[in-house]
């Protein structure tokens, strides 16, 4: 089953274009592949929300922690 599709013109950047001209083309994709699979790439994480392993690189820090007084403190612990 094919999706409905509609057309879009875009503006971008020269170097973006050429940019995503060459990725498409080293990758054997269509520019329009590219942009479909980086918008669904983008609709996945926004349903979902980030990943455990994202959150773990990024120090993303709970709602509930005060990162200021917390790195006051830390900073007093290493310099006694």
């Amino acid at each position: 089953m094919s999706a409905e599709t509609g057309k879009l013109t875009i503006r971008l950047p020269r170097e973006d274009l050429e940019f995503v001209k060459a990725y498409a083309k080293a990758n054997q994709m269509t520019v329009t592949e590219v942009i479909d699979r980086s918008l669904r790439r983008l609709r996945m994480l926004d349903e979902e929300g980030l990943s455990p392993e994202l959150d773990a690189i990024t120090g993303l820090l709970p709602a509930d922690i005060d990162a200021e007084q917390a790195y006051r403190e830390h900073l007093e612990r290493k310099h006694r």
